[in-house]
């Protein structure tokens, strides 16, 4: 195994292990990502923004 495949079979290993908080901090942080967007672009996209979030969310 190199390097990358041991990080990421460990990264596997903590999400495991903290769900919980992985769930809730990429939640956190999908929602501030989508604030962000929608700030700067004056929600113009606020659809597609909503709809980009829903399915980040998804993805995790």
């Amino acid at each position: 195994m190199g390097f990358l495949d041991d990080a990421k079979e460990k990264l596997g290993e903590l999400k495991a292990e903290h769900a919980d908080q992985v769930e809730k901090v990429s939640d956190q942080a999908i929602d501030k990502a989508g604030d962000v967007v929608d700030e700067k672009t004056g929600g113009k996209y606020a659809d597609q923004v909503d709809t980009a979030q829903q399915k980040a969310d998804d993805a995790i």
